[in-house]
């Protein structure tokens, strides 16, 4: 009986060893010539371009793999897929791209940065980290949404946060857009010129959108917007059909729709670099006019969580090239 307690004990050892072992190979530190943070069009563009100049790059996917782009349906106006595609084939075919040319792509996200000096540390899932002499930050940015379960269920199916990207999809069809702000407005303008029909929905009495935004929709036949109306429910089948508003007086206003348009803004991922790296008010990361070198040399933003602009996926992937154009450049000129 003593014998198998002993025997139990130095199991119990080996087996807490065997767990010390393991927790210290997670925590010990990497080394890489190109961390890249993120794997939306930016992320792995950045990577094809790295992987292909022999940076032997290390990117890390995030919580959401492929980005926002995995959320639509199909992706219509990217070049190169002349049929379409669906935003998660596209996504899978930029990352099996990246690999091929030698790209170590990890599932993982960074919880810290000590951007202080070179080499960078980035510490991923509060634990890996990774030093690296120039780091790629493609987080991209995630849209806000109202927080409506019905939301949730139609997303991908009549619910979108891009009418550039989706618009076409109604072409000639009601639709709605929710917010009283500049985007709001210039994506009720756009779609009016694809749609019937565009509602603008505001909560409050007035637009927060610029005078020329406002009076643009004003003049616009197509918009009706409706003051101090809130979203209470998303309605339709396996597709959008309506929608169940409230309005200043807590009745009910249903309207028949095929899109609802959520344009009440985007959060860029950009509070683990905060620290280090210049942001606007909204977060997204300052960089040098026309590229996307930041304040830190040897640090680049690309994508949404550098662009409060445009947010396509074609302009995601011109500034993860230029990213990792400009890092091979910084590598090539710097002495170790």
């Amino acid at each position: 009986m003593v014998k198998f307690k002993e025997l139990n004990l130095e199991g119990e050892k080996e087996k807490k060893s065997g767990s010390e072992a393991e927790k210290k190979h997670k925590s010990e530190t990497e080394k890489t010539k190109c961390l890249i943070i993120g794997s939306g069009p930016a992320g792995y563009t950045a990577a094809i371009y790295a992987a292909r100049a022999n940076l032997n790059p290390i990117l890390y996917e995030g919580m959401q793999p492929g980005g926002q782009l995995t959320t639509t349906t199909d992706v219509e106006n990217f070049p190169g897929y002349p049929e379409g595609v669906s935003g998660t084939q596209m996504m899978e075919d930029m990352k099996k791209q990246a690999e091929r040319f030698g790209t170590d792509i990890r599932f993982g996200e960074a919880t810290g940065a000590d951007l202080s000096k070179s080499p960078y540390k980035i510490t991923f899932d509060e634990e890996k980290v990774i030093e690296a002499d120039t780091v790629i930050i493609a987080t991209g940015a995630t849209a806000k949404y109202l927080g409506l379960e019905s939301e949730q269920k139609f997303k991908g199916s009549g619910v979108s946060a891009c009418a550039l990207c989706d618009g076409f999809f109604y072409k000639g069809k009601d639709v709605a857009v929710v917010g009283g702000g500049d985007t709001a407005a210039e994506e009720a303008l756009y779609l009016s010129g694809i749609c019937s029909k565009v509602y603008l929905i505001i909560r409050k009495d007035h637009m927060r959108a610029s005078k020329v935004l406002q009076e643009s929709v004003l003049n616009t036949k197509n918009i009706e917007i409706l003051f101090e109306h809130s979203t209470k429910e998303i309605t339709g089948d396996e597709v959008v059909t309506g929608a169940v508003l409230l309005n200043s007086k807590g009745e009910e206003v249903k309207i028949e729709i095929d899109g609802f348009f959520v344009a009440i803004g985007h959060k860029p991922n950009s509070d683990v670099f905060k620290e280090y790296l210049e942001t606007d008010k909204s977060g997204y990361i300052i960089t040098e006019p026309g590229t996307p070198k930041t304040k830190i040399k040897g640090v680049f933003a690309c994508g949404d969580v550098m662009d409060p602009r445009y947010r396509q996926a074609v302009t995601a992937a011109a500034t993860g090239c230029m990213a990792a154009l400009d890092a091979e450049r910084y590598l090539g000129t710097r002495k170790f």
